[in-house]
Protein backbone atom coordinates (compact mmCIF):
# COMPACT_ATOMS: atom_id res chain seq x y z
CA UNK A 1 0.00 0.00 0.00
CA UNK A 2 1.45 3.54 -0.58
CA UNK A 3 2.42 6.24 1.68
CA UNK A 4 0.62 8.37 4.26
CA UNK A 5 -2.30 10.17 2.75
CA UNK A 6 -2.29 14.21 2.56
CA UNK A 7 -4.04 15.27 5.69
CA UNK A 8 -5.29 19.00 6.14
CA UNK A 9 -3.92 20.34 9.52
CA UNK A 10 -5.32 19.32 12.66
CA UNK A 11 -8.42 22.33 13.58
CA UNK A 12 -9.97 23.23 16.69
CA UNK A 13 -12.99 21.48 15.18
CA UNK A 14 -11.64 17.91 15.00
CA UNK A 15 -10.49 18.50 18.63
CA UNK A 16 -13.96 18.72 19.88
CA UNK A 17 -15.11 16.21 17.31
CA UNK A 18 -12.85 13.93 19.27
CA UNK A 19 -13.64 14.87 22.22
CA UNK A 20 -17.47 14.41 21.62
CA UNK A 21 -16.85 11.19 19.89
CA UNK A 22 -14.73 9.47 23.04
CA UNK A 23 -17.74 10.72 25.17
CA UNK A 24 -20.42 9.21 23.13
CA UNK A 25 -18.60 5.63 22.18
CA UNK A 26 -17.80 5.67 26.20
CA UNK A 27 -21.78 5.11 26.56
CA UNK A 28 -21.22 2.13 24.21
CA UNK A 29 -20.52 -1.29 26.99
CA UNK A 30 -22.73 -0.03 29.64
CA UNK A 31 -25.62 0.38 27.13
CA UNK A 32 -24.88 -3.12 25.85
CA UNK A 33 -24.37 -4.86 28.75
CA UNK A 34 -28.25 -2.95 29.80
CA UNK A 35 -29.97 -4.21 27.01
CA UNK A 36 -31.84 -7.79 27.34
CA UNK A 37 -30.97 -8.92 23.72
CA UNK A 38 -28.11 -10.76 22.06
CA UNK A 39 -25.04 -8.80 21.20
CA UNK A 40 -25.00 -9.44 17.63
CA UNK A 41 -28.22 -8.28 17.20
CA UNK A 42 -28.01 -5.17 18.77
CA UNK A 43 -25.01 -4.65 16.60
CA UNK A 44 -27.15 -5.18 13.53
CA UNK A 45 -30.13 -2.83 14.87
CA UNK A 46 -27.17 0.33 15.30
CA UNK A 47 -25.87 -0.29 12.13
CA UNK A 48 -29.73 -0.42 10.25
CA UNK A 49 -30.70 2.39 12.03
CA UNK A 50 -27.91 4.33 11.84
CA UNK A 51 -28.04 3.97 7.91
CA UNK A 52 -31.72 4.66 7.88
CA UNK A 53 -31.31 8.17 9.58
CA UNK A 54 -27.55 9.14 7.18
CA UNK A 55 -28.92 7.30 3.28
CA UNK A 56 -31.49 9.89 3.06
CA UNK A 57 -29.49 13.05 3.66
CA UNK A 58 -26.10 11.28 2.16
CA UNK A 59 -28.19 10.22 -1.52
CA UNK A 60 -30.04 13.47 -1.42
CA UNK A 61 -26.77 15.48 -1.30
CA UNK A 62 -24.28 12.97 -2.28
CA UNK A 63 -25.42 11.37 -5.57
CA UNK A 64 -22.60 11.85 -7.56
CA UNK A 65 -20.21 10.85 -5.24
CA UNK A 66 -22.24 8.00 -5.04
CA UNK A 67 -21.99 7.28 -8.83
CA UNK A 68 -18.47 8.68 -8.84
CA UNK A 69 -17.46 5.40 -6.94
CA UNK A 70 -18.97 3.12 -9.70
CA UNK A 71 -16.89 4.27 -12.47
CA UNK A 72 -13.05 4.56 -13.32
CA UNK A 73 -10.82 5.45 -10.19
CA UNK A 74 -13.16 5.95 -7.94
CA UNK A 75 -13.82 2.13 -7.75
CA UNK A 76 -11.27 2.09 -5.55
CA UNK A 77 -12.50 4.34 -3.03
CA UNK A 78 -15.87 2.74 -3.10
CA UNK A 79 -13.83 -0.81 -2.26
CA UNK A 80 -11.90 1.49 0.57
CA UNK A 81 -15.67 1.73 1.69
CA UNK A 82 -16.71 -2.00 1.36
CA UNK A 83 -14.07 -3.34 2.96
CA UNK A 84 -14.17 -1.25 5.71
CA UNK A 85 -17.62 -2.32 6.25
CA UNK A 86 -16.87 -6.00 6.03
CA UNK A 87 -14.00 -5.19 8.61
CA UNK A 88 -16.35 -3.57 11.03
CA UNK A 89 -19.11 -6.06 11.05
CA UNK A 90 -15.85 -9.18 11.86
CA UNK A 91 -14.94 -6.33 14.52
CA UNK A 92 -18.86 -6.63 15.92
CA UNK A 93 -18.97 -10.66 15.02
CA UNK A 94 -16.12 -11.57 17.22
CA UNK A 95 -15.68 -8.86 20.01
CA UNK A 96 -19.40 -9.26 21.49
CA UNK A 97 -19.85 -12.68 21.49
CA UNK A 98 -16.02 -12.69 23.34
CA UNK A 99 -17.79 -10.78 26.09
CA UNK A 100 -20.04 -13.45 27.04
CA UNK A 101 -17.41 -16.28 26.69
CA UNK A 102 -14.90 -14.73 28.73
CA UNK A 103 -14.51 -11.69 30.64
CA UNK A 104 -16.04 -8.79 30.37
CA UNK A 105 -12.58 -7.35 31.71
CA UNK A 106 -10.53 -9.34 29.64
CA UNK A 107 -12.11 -9.20 26.50
CA UNK A 108 -12.04 -5.08 26.72
CA UNK A 109 -8.19 -5.35 28.10
CA UNK A 110 -7.79 -7.84 24.72
CA UNK A 111 -9.71 -5.82 22.33
CA UNK A 112 -7.51 -2.78 23.80
CA UNK A 113 -4.69 -4.00 21.64
CA UNK A 114 -6.22 -1.91 18.62
CA UNK A 115 -3.55 0.49 18.59
CA UNK A 116 -0.89 -2.39 18.52
CA UNK A 117 -2.44 -4.17 15.10
CA UNK A 118 -3.10 -0.41 13.74
CA UNK A 119 0.78 0.29 14.09
CA UNK A 120 1.41 -3.08 12.20
CA UNK A 121 -0.47 -2.12 9.40
CA UNK A 122 1.10 1.74 9.62
CA UNK A 123 4.28 -0.02 8.87
CA UNK A 124 3.23 -2.36 6.23
CA UNK A 125 1.98 0.26 3.87
CA UNK A 126 5.32 1.92 4.46
CA UNK A 127 5.17 4.46 7.38
CA UNK A 128 7.59 4.89 9.88
CA UNK A 129 5.95 5.45 13.15
CA UNK A 130 8.37 7.45 15.47
CA UNK A 131 9.84 5.08 18.76
CA UNK A 132 7.83 7.89 21.09
CA UNK A 133 4.38 6.26 19.24
CA UNK A 134 5.40 2.72 19.55
CA UNK A 135 6.41 3.74 23.14
CA UNK A 136 3.22 5.81 23.74
CA UNK A 137 1.23 2.34 22.44
CA UNK A 138 2.61 0.66 24.77
CA UNK A 139 2.29 2.65 27.67
CA UNK A 140 -1.81 3.40 26.51
CA UNK A 141 -2.54 -0.74 26.26
CA UNK A 142 -0.89 -1.16 29.56
CA UNK A 143 -3.23 1.29 31.24
CA UNK A 144 -6.35 0.35 29.35
CA UNK A 145 -5.19 -3.46 30.63
CA UNK A 146 -4.90 -2.10 33.94
CA UNK A 147 -7.92 0.52 34.48
CA UNK A 148 -10.48 -2.28 33.31
CA UNK A 149 -8.73 -4.41 36.03
CA UNK A 150 -8.71 -7.72 33.20
CA UNK A 151 -7.97 -11.18 34.85
CA UNK A 152 -7.65 -13.94 31.91
CA UNK A 153 -8.90 -17.43 32.95
CA UNK A 154 -7.92 -20.41 32.10
CA UNK A 155 -10.96 -22.73 30.80
CA UNK A 156 -11.22 -23.61 27.54
CA UNK A 157 -14.55 -21.24 26.83
CA UNK A 158 -12.77 -18.12 28.26
CA UNK A 159 -9.43 -19.49 26.09
CA UNK A 160 -11.82 -19.30 22.96
CA UNK A 161 -13.39 -15.85 24.19
CA UNK A 162 -9.94 -14.61 24.48
CA UNK A 163 -8.92 -15.49 21.26
CA UNK A 164 -12.29 -13.41 19.59
CA UNK A 165 -11.60 -10.58 21.64
CA UNK A 166 -7.66 -10.09 20.39
CA UNK A 167 -9.44 -10.97 16.59
CA UNK A 168 -12.04 -8.33 17.29
CA UNK A 169 -8.79 -5.78 18.30
CA UNK A 170 -7.02 -6.20 14.91
CA UNK A 171 -10.48 -6.15 13.39
CA UNK A 172 -11.13 -3.30 14.53
CA UNK A 173 -7.59 -1.79 13.36
CA UNK A 174 -8.21 -3.15 10.00
CA UNK A 175 -11.50 -1.42 10.09
CA UNK A 176 -10.09 1.77 10.70
CA UNK A 177 -7.07 1.59 8.47
CA UNK A 178 -9.73 1.47 5.37
CA UNK A 179 -11.65 4.05 6.59
CA UNK A 180 -8.17 6.25 6.49
CA UNK A 181 -7.76 5.35 3.10
CA UNK A 182 -11.30 5.87 1.99
CA UNK A 183 -11.98 9.39 4.13
CA UNK A 184 -8.97 10.87 2.10
CA UNK A 185 -10.94 11.73 -0.84
CA UNK A 186 -14.49 10.79 0.26
CA UNK A 187 -17.07 12.51 2.29
CA UNK A 188 -17.73 11.28 6.07
CA UNK A 189 -21.25 10.99 5.05
CA UNK A 190 -20.78 9.16 1.92
CA UNK A 191 -18.49 6.63 3.24
CA UNK A 192 -20.38 5.72 6.99
CA UNK A 193 -23.24 4.56 4.97
CA UNK A 194 -21.84 2.83 2.98
CA UNK A 195 -19.68 1.48 5.54
CA UNK A 196 -22.54 0.92 8.07
CA UNK A 197 -25.35 -0.66 5.16
CA UNK A 198 -22.52 -3.48 4.04
CA UNK A 199 -21.75 -4.13 8.00
CA UNK A 200 -25.36 -4.49 8.82
CA UNK A 201 -26.12 -6.59 5.83
CA UNK A 202 -23.25 -8.95 7.13
CA UNK A 203 -24.71 -8.70 10.64
CA UNK A 204 -27.96 -10.03 9.38
CA UNK A 205 -26.91 -12.85 7.19
CA UNK A 206 -24.89 -13.69 10.59
CA UNK A 207 -28.13 -13.34 12.33
CA UNK A 208 -29.72 -15.12 10.48
CA UNK A 209 -28.21 -18.05 9.87
CA UNK A 210 -26.90 -18.23 13.67
CA UNK A 211 -30.35 -18.15 14.77
CA UNK A 212 -30.27 -15.12 16.76
CA UNK A 213 -33.20 -13.45 17.75
CA UNK A 214 -33.83 -9.58 16.01
CA UNK A 215 -37.75 -8.43 17.42
CA UNK A 216 -39.19 -8.85 20.65
CA UNK A 217 -37.63 -6.61 23.08
CA UNK A 218 -38.69 -4.77 25.29
CA UNK A 219 -38.96 -1.00 25.25
CA UNK A 220 -36.24 -0.42 27.63
CA UNK A 221 -33.95 -2.75 25.18
CA UNK A 222 -35.17 -0.71 22.32
CA UNK A 223 -34.54 2.90 24.27
CA UNK A 224 -31.13 1.76 24.64
CA UNK A 225 -29.98 0.29 21.21
CA UNK A 226 -31.57 4.26 19.99
CA UNK A 227 -29.21 5.16 22.70
CA UNK A 228 -26.28 3.38 21.20
CA UNK A 229 -27.47 4.90 17.33
CA UNK A 230 -27.86 8.22 18.82
CA UNK A 231 -24.88 7.79 20.74
CA UNK A 232 -22.01 5.44 19.91
CA UNK A 233 -22.57 4.92 16.31
CA UNK A 234 -23.65 8.48 14.86
CA UNK A 235 -21.89 10.35 17.67
CA UNK A 236 -19.05 8.61 18.04
CA UNK A 237 -17.88 6.07 15.31
CA UNK A 238 -19.43 8.69 12.69
CA UNK A 239 -17.46 11.44 14.43
CA UNK A 240 -13.82 9.06 14.55
CA UNK A 241 -14.13 8.87 10.57
CA UNK A 242 -14.70 11.96 10.30
CA UNK A 243 -11.75 12.94 11.88
CA UNK A 244 -9.81 10.28 10.11
CA UNK A 245 -9.07 13.38 6.87
CA UNK A 246 -6.57 14.96 9.26
CA UNK A 247 -5.71 12.44 12.35
CA UNK A 248 -3.60 9.29 11.52
CA UNK A 249 -5.84 5.85 11.94
CA UNK A 250 -2.76 5.11 14.70
CA UNK A 251 -3.95 8.56 16.55
CA UNK A 252 -7.25 7.57 16.26
CA UNK A 253 -7.15 3.95 17.35
CA UNK A 254 -5.01 5.31 20.71
CA UNK A 255 -7.47 7.88 21.30
CA UNK A 256 -10.59 4.87 21.34
CA UNK A 257 -8.99 3.64 24.55
CA UNK A 258 -10.15 6.47 26.41
CA UNK A 259 -13.63 4.89 26.19
CA UNK A 260 -12.47 2.89 29.18
CA UNK A 261 -12.53 5.20 31.92
CA UNK A 262 -15.26 6.82 30.29
CA UNK A 263 -17.48 3.20 30.33
CA UNK A 264 -16.15 2.65 34.01
CA UNK A 265 -17.20 6.24 35.15
CA UNK A 266 -20.80 5.58 33.48
CA UNK A 267 -21.38 1.96 34.30
CA UNK A 268 -20.13 3.71 38.15
CA UNK A 269 -22.90 6.19 38.22
CA UNK A 270 -25.49 4.24 36.18
CA UNK A 271 -25.56 0.83 37.15
CA UNK A 272 -23.59 0.72 40.14
CA UNK A 273 -20.34 -0.76 39.33
CA UNK A 274 -17.39 -0.09 41.15
CA UNK A 275 -13.92 0.75 39.32
CA UNK A 276 -11.20 -1.89 40.55
CA UNK A 277 -8.52 -1.06 42.67
CA UNK A 278 -6.17 -0.49 39.75
CA UNK A 279 -8.50 1.54 37.92
CA UNK A 280 -6.84 4.85 38.51
CA UNK A 281 -2.98 4.10 37.90
CA UNK A 282 -4.56 2.62 35.00
CA UNK A 283 -6.16 5.84 34.09
CA UNK A 284 -3.24 7.77 34.55
CA UNK A 285 -0.45 5.77 32.68
CA UNK A 286 -3.83 5.32 29.76
CA UNK A 287 -3.39 9.12 29.53
CA UNK A 288 -0.14 9.22 29.59
CA UNK A 289 0.41 6.85 27.16
CA UNK A 290 -2.16 9.03 24.92
CA UNK A 291 -0.31 12.17 25.35
CA UNK A 292 3.04 10.54 24.03
CA UNK A 293 1.43 9.21 21.07
CA UNK A 294 -0.47 12.67 19.96
CA UNK A 295 2.46 14.58 21.00
CA UNK A 296 4.84 12.40 18.98
CA UNK A 297 2.65 12.06 16.20
CA UNK A 298 2.55 15.73 16.16
CA UNK A 299 6.04 16.50 16.37
CA UNK A 300 6.93 13.82 13.50
CA UNK A 301 4.10 15.63 11.20
CA UNK A 302 5.91 18.73 11.74
CA UNK A 303 9.59 17.57 10.22
CA UNK A 304 10.20 19.16 6.99
CA UNK A 305 10.47 17.23 4.63
CA UNK A 306 13.82 16.46 2.19
CA UNK A 307 13.83 19.39 -0.79
CA UNK A 308 13.35 17.39 -3.86
CA UNK A 309 16.26 17.20 -6.22
CA UNK A 310 15.37 18.35 -10.12
CA UNK A 311 15.55 15.55 -12.76
CA UNK A 312 17.69 17.26 -14.62
CA UNK A 313 20.14 18.35 -11.88
CA UNK A 314 23.76 18.06 -12.62
CA UNK A 315 25.63 15.19 -10.68
CA UNK A 316 28.63 16.12 -8.61
CA UNK A 317 31.75 16.45 -9.18
CA UNK A 318 34.51 13.69 -8.16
Amino acid sequence: MSSTPHRPPVDPLTVGVLVLAVAAVSSSAPLIAFAAAPALAVAFWRNLLAVAVLGPFSLARRRAEFRALTVGQGRREGWYCVLSGVALAAHFATWMPSAQLTSVAAATALGATQPVWQGLIARWQGRHLPYAVWAGIAVAVTGAVLATGADFAASGRAFAGDLLAVAGGMFAAVYTAFGERARSTISTATYTTICYGVCAAILLVVCLVGGVRLRGYDSGTWLAILGLVAGAQLLGHSMFNFALRRISATTVSVLVLLEAPGAALIAWVWLGQLPRPLALPGLALLLAGVAVVVLGGARAGRRPEPAPVPADAAPPAG
